[in-house]
């Protein structure tokens, strides 16, 4: 049997010195207010199933300039996810710059209804990296819309009212200005007195319902009260704001004056300054503040005075945020440890308001250590709103209680999520109806609950033929060359280091690469035999040919005349970038296609000539489309989609394309798919240059794109939540074999934490599927198929699927149905033959048989943490990059510790 089934020779790589950039601010999108006009029930109406949006975009931003965007893996409607949210796309932040705070607006906040969750064409997204400019983002081009000088110095902090009609920033020189957002604009509006000291944080105060003037007649008609109630002044106004500051207290400002109307004087260690980094507001007026001294109070609303005092933290407060209810706070920062403050009344849990009593209290519930450095950021989803208690959300009766995701992160680069369930919810009459979105366990509390993190991404790819791997950082590249296994046949004696396995280098670092750029790098490739390497910034694409010099390095050479053919085919009106958001190279390394970045154009350039042409240019992702809830509608054309009408489509802007995120070239280099953000899969024929179809949209964009080997023309596109779509491109059409494929495969796959990040097929001719070894760990059972079980629809060459923390071989063209592992009942055990563990016996028994094959078909492999590449480079030999996460804190500064009298 086992020389049947060779083992796969593995070649596990950690000398990618990947170092993921450090987290430093995080943002979920706000709730617009509730209209007035209507009388305030506090049940909100049941959403529109068109955009019945769960979970928010989650924004993080890092010390690099990058922000990173994170949708739901889940399904419109669906209450949990296993994969919670991955990152769909990332805005390159310009070199050098850095993000220090991150906000999201509503950009028409009057037009989105209040129960509505804002998708990312409903944002605005706004940071600042330390200096002095105001950064707004546009997150369809994913790049920078405008600047703002603050006109103070460097911006310490900046909020958002709740309205989302104005930005508070707190800026160096000790003033407070506020800028207007109304009508898609970002205009200074007004600056506060001057304080002696930094504003180090800021936040609003909860907003007022504004008071309608009386009516001059008690008795209105119909028809005229509609037209009246319409111009009447009925909105939300904002009253004051507080801030904290480098002086060792808190300030309340009077919105409408520009004046500090109360201070809050916070502890001093030995005449010593006290920086309050954060500062947070409740419903009732409540003001929360976090300091230098590691020390959490609360505040009174009226005289100001304190009312709770902890010393939580034995470091920094760095940030804090407030639970959905207001009934929690958790606040975190140098000492990585998160603490959860909880409101404990005597009321009874029908009175109106649980904030305003003598006898409630705040008590510090509960603390975890969940990160291994400094905790900058805390986000919470949903978002609290401090609105009063008649407007806020309240689930209807019967309703699921769906549990709230504490966000976290820091220097570790990890994103941890955790449940944040109010234990008092539990005790309560809605706790069988309690929902953990994450679908990991029951449990939903902050302090009993799993916490998942999201893995970090780094760009690594691998050339097969030319065994050479490519890591992109910010600014630069790193090339390394896979050296081959000697051959067995060599007489290994452990005198030459070339042959022994102890001593032997099994790999050789080629080339270092500093690019001039303006922005971080975005996207690169390398073609299948090493020779071109191409590489982008969002304003550049340059292109180089490598050759090898006598001594066995690596010589870049720059092909110039690119840009200006670039700039002749891509560059439009107002947009004179020419770089590209995806690469990729034919297999005969003779093509590259462009995606370019901030026009969504689709070009086929020629490599086998003197010099790089392009052959054609696609548009095809250019063109306004008719979107129903988020999908492609079947049947649109051009002329009815620009003409459409209905309040339930969506028209793409024409000034900002969907940007191409993936791009796969078949095997045999006929057939070229490519896919956007609008979940929109296009399928090109290379062999004509012509556009062919575009395929069904899907529920998101796929995470996978790629075709299989044995027929090129089947497409696979494997989405963020893992399921598997197959498509026969050549035919447009759903092949037979894979209509019920989901339905049939483990539901393990589908509940792995993290989502699939690449699929790869073992080259050369067929072969029976040989065994994965590592040594002694083995990766997948290896057992001949049964004759009776094979396919006429596909091969049996099984697929390699694999994540950060995972990786699996399954069987495509597998016909059975996967089971469930259970227990054999002594019924089925005496219809066993005696040789029940061969294969072929369990022909007669599909039960028993689909059981056998359940775990050979698909068996998990968590070995290798974190997987950032992997690919075949021959036969047989399969290349996994790895960067363990102790690596990776290794060089960082250490960590906060504070020794304890008789602990060690």
């Amino acid at each position: 049997m086992a020389d049947l089934f060779p083992p796969l020779a593995l070649h596990r790589c950690r000398f990618v010195d990947a170092s993921p950039s450090p987290i430093t601010a995080l943002a979920f999108p706000p709730f617009s207010l509730p209209s007035l006009k209507s009388k305030p029930s506090g049940k909100q109406p049941a959403p529109n199933r068109e955009r019945a949006l769960i979970f928010g975009t989650l924004v993080v931003g890092h010390a690099n300039g990058n922000i990173d965007l994170f949708e739901w893996t889940g399904e419109l409607g669906e209450l949990q996810a296993s994969q919670a949210w991955h990152r769909r796309k990332t805005l390159p932040g310009p070199y050098p710059s850095k993000v220090d705070s991150l906000t999201l607006t509503v950009r028409h906040p009057d037009t989105l209804p209040s129960d509505a969750v804002p998708s990312s064409s409903d944002l605005r997204l706004f940071s600042s990296g330390g200096g002095s400019e105001l950064l707004e983002w546009d997150m369809g081009r994913s790049s920078v819309r405008r600047t703002v000088s603050s006109q103070g110095g460097s911006i310490w902090s900046m909020a958002v009212n709740p309205a989302s009609t104005l930005l508070a920033l707190g800026c160096e020189d000790g003033c407070v200005r506020l800028l207007s957002l109304l009508a898609d604009t970002l205009q200074h509006f007004r600056r506060f007195d001057h304080v002696k000291c930094r504003i180090l944080s800021i936040a609003w105060g909860p907003p007022v319902p504004q008071q309608s003037k009386p009516k001059v007649n008690s008795v209105r008609q119909p028809e005229e009260s509609g037209d009246d109630s319409e111009n009447e002044e009925d909105g939300w106004t904002d009253s004051w704001l507080v801030t904290g500051g480098s002086d060792s207290s808190l300030r309340k400002w009077d919105i409408s004056t520009g004046r500090p109307t109360d201070r809050m004087v916070t502890d001093k260690v030995k005449g010593d300054r006290t920086l309050v980094w954060t500062v947070g507001v409740l419903a009732d007026g409540t003001v929360i503040s976090g300091d230098s001294l590691g020390t959490v109070k609360f505040w009174d609303p009226l005289t100001c005075t304190q009312t709770h005092s902890f010393p939580a933290h034995g470091a920094d407060v760095l940030c804090l945020t407030i639970g959905l209810d207001g009934t929690t706070v958790f606040t975190s920062g140098v000492d990585q440890k998160i603490v959860q403050f909880t409101h404990v009344s005597s009321t009874p849990v029908s009175s109106s308001s649980t904030l305003a009593t003598a006898t409630s209290r705040w008590i510090q519930s509960a603390s975890r250590r969940m990160h291994s450095h400094d905790i900058r950021s805390l986000a919470i989803w949903p978002p609290y709103s401090p609105l009063p208690p008649a407007y806020r959300r309240k689930p209807g009766s019967g309703a699921s209680v769906i549990a709230p995701i504490l966000i976290s992160g820091g220097l570790d680069m990890s994103v941890v999520i955790t449940p944040c369930l109010p234990a008092s919810v539990t005790a309560s009459a809605a706790a069988a109806r309690v929902v953990n979105p994450l679908a990991k366990n029951a449990a939903t509390t902050f302090e009993d609950s799993y916490y998942r993190r999201i893995p970090y991404f780094s760009a690594v790819s691998i050339a097969r033929s030319a065994r050479l791997v490519l890591y992109m950082h910010e600014t630069g590249l790193n090339i390394w060359h896979v050296l081959e296994i000697p051959s067995t046949m060599v007489v290994i004696d452990g005198m030459n280091n070339s042959t022994d396995p102890e001593l032997r280098v099994s790999w050789e670092s080629l080339l270092e690469m500093e690019l001039n750029v303006q922005t971080n790098l975005i996207a690169s490739s390398l073609s299948d035999d090493g020779q071109w390497l191409v590489v982008s910034d969002l304003h550049e694409t340059k292109l180089f040919v490598l050759s090898k010099t006598p001594t066995g390095e690596i010589k870049p050479r720059r092909v110039r005349s690119l840009t200006a053919m670039l700039e002749a085919h891509i560059c439009t009106k107002g947009c004179r970038s020419t770089g590209g958001s995806y690469f990729v190279f034919t297999p005969d390394s003779s093509k590259m296609i462009m995606a370019s970045a901030l026009t969504s154009f689709i070009l086929i350039i020629d490599l086998g000539t003197e010099e790089p042409t392009v052959l054609r240019r696609f548009d095809q992702h250019r063109e306004l489309i008719s979107l129903h809830g988020g999908r492609l509608l079947r049947g649109s054309s051009r002329n009815q989609v620009r003409h459409a009408d209905d309040d339930d489509n969506e028209l793409s802007p024409p000034d900002s394309p969907p940007s191409v995120i993936r791009m796969a070239i078949s095997p045999d280099g006929q057939w070229l798919a490519t896919s956007d953000e609008l979940c929109r899969t296009l399928v090109f024929n290379l062999d004509s240059i012509q556009y062919h179809t575009t395929l069904p949209s899907l529920p998101h964009p796929p995470n996978v794109l790629t075709f299989t080997p044995e027929k090129p023309q089947i497409l696979m596109m494997v989405l963020p939540n893992n399921t598997i779509h197959i498509f026969d491109v050549e035919r447009s059409e759903v092949p037979e074999w894979a209509h019920d494929l989901n339905s049939r495969i483990p539901k393990q796959l589908f509940n792995t934490p993290d989502p699939v990040l690449g699929v790869i097929f073992e080259p050369g001719p067929s072969v029976p599927p040989p065994g994965l070894v590592n040594g002694d760990h083995d990766m997948t059972d290896a057992t001949q198929a049964s004759p009776g079980l094979r396919s006429t629809a596909l091969s049996q060459k099984e697929a390699i699927f694999w994540g950060s923390s995972w990786l699996c071989k399954l069987r495509l063209d597998w016909m059975g149905k996967y089971t469930e592992p259970r227990k054999r009942r002594k019924s089925e055990a005496r219809h066993l033959p005696q040789d029940h563990h061969d294969v072929p016996a369990l022909a007669s028994r599909p039960d028993l048989q689909n059981s056998a094959y359940d775990a050979r078909n698909l068996r998990m492999v968590t070995h290798y943490r974190p997987i950032l590449a992997l690919d075949f480079v021959g036969q047989g030999e399969l290349v996994l990059v790895e960067r363990p996460l102790v690596d990776v804190l290794s060089k960082l500064p250490p960590a906060f510790f504070k020794p304890k009298y008789g602990q060690t």
